[in-house]
């Protein structure tokens, strides 16, 4: 009888020796656990309307899930068509849609499609619905600058509240005023600094000085820098006071501060025409800057501000992935994704966790 058990407990442990070398071994953070035991599949969808299908695909890769299933097309007359092509029920639900415009779409067209993809996630009976928008449209109207104009950026949040939107994530607001826009729909504003200072730590600064284009950005600027003292980058401050003309046309620029011999790092959350920053470049490099860069979120380039920039004085110009580019970029523009940030968000809302610790 002993014999017996003698060998088959060599034998078990022959069998054991040998699984063990034939399959590879598997090491699970715990996001990986998380969705090897399908807790996301099962409770959550991700789903993405047409405005920045690319940006969707990344953070589906981050949370190893695949994109829910939904048609998003036109009707011949250009009406939006959508359906919604697995159940949602008592699901919560995840849609990534900037409004933003896209190479095939205006920023309205974009806009009403997250309307009608939230209105069909609540008439299908969705547990909630939190919506990912990278880029939030209409922010730079944020309150009345003349009589009788409307305070967009206010009347898009009742809008999407409006539809049934149970929660909002986004990257840099272009006002953090905006948030409060939201009168039931918790807003998530995540800030891209993290991913833009990573990136420069690892370049070779010298003397730097993060720069304000103007004074509604030096709270911005002021954390950038923070951000980098992390990394062991000192540096300093500058402001640019600028005086605008009309919307998009500024009359004149001044620089406070000193950027002689400095790396200065440009640092706002968004571009649309490049006017401004290239002219801001310039007034740096006049000023004594050794190298001028930049750091922009949201990178909107409407009309010629490719050109403009490819043309300018910016050595590199460091932009988000929150809107999808239309044109070939030059070579002094470095595209950094923020899908791994949103990803990460996405899983802390899920599972009850804190968002403000990712900054923390």
């Amino acid at each position: 009888m002993k014999k017996r058990f003698f060998f088959l407990v060599i034998n078990v442990m022959i069998l054991t020796k040998i699984v063990a070398q034939t399959e590879p071994s598997i090491h699970l953070n715990n996001t990986d656990i998380f969705f090897n035991n399908k807790v996301f599949s099962e409770r959550a969808l991700l789903f993405s309307g047409n405005a920045n299908r690319p940006l969707a695909r990344k953070i589906a890769n981050y949370l190893h899930v695949p994109l829910g299933i939904a048609t998003v097309t036109k009707f011949n007359d250009g009406e939006i068509n959508i359906q919604i092509k697995e159940s949602v029920r008592k699901r919560d639900v995840f849609v990534v849609q900037s409004t933003c415009p896209s190479a095939t779409q205006s920023v309205n067209d974009n806009l009403m499609e997250l309307y009608l993809l939230v209105r069909a996630f609540k008439r299908a009976s969705a547990r909630s619905i939190t919506v990912i928008i990278p880029y939030y449209g209409y922010a730079r109207q944020d309150r009345k600058t003349a009589p009788r104009v409307p305070i967009s950026a206010s009347d898009v949040a009742l809008m999407l509240e409006s539809a049934g939107v149970d929660r909002v994530l986004t990257i840099d607001l272009h006002c953090g005023q905006i948030q409060g826009f939201f009168h039931h729909a918790p807003v998530d504003n995540l800030y891209a600094a993290p991913i833009f200072t990573n990136y420069f730590a690892s370049k070779s600064l010298e003397n730097v000085v993060v720069v304000s284009p103007d004074a509604g950005g030096v709270e911005r600027a002021k954390n950038f820098l923070e951000r980098l003292s992390k990394y062991n980058i000192k540096g300093g401050m500058a402001l640019i006071s600028k005086q605008r003309a009309q919307a998009g046309i500024v009359s004149s620029m001044n620089l406070i501060g000193d950027v002689t011999g400095a790396d200065a790092i440009i640092v706002d959350d968004l571009c649309d025409t490049g006017g401004t920053l290239v002219r801001a470049a310039q007034l740096l490099k006049d000023s004594g800057a050794r190298r001028v860069f930049a750091a922009i979120t949201h990178p909107v380039f409407s009309g010629q501000a490719l050109e403009k920039i490819r043309n300018s004085v910016i050595e590199e110009m460091v932009i988000a992935d929150t809107i999808p580019l239309r044109d070939t970029i030059p070579s002094n523009i470095k595209v950094v994704s923020v899908s791994s940030l949103l990803g990460e968000a996405i899983l802390r809302i899920k599972d009850g966790e804190s968002v403000s610790a990712l900054f923390e």
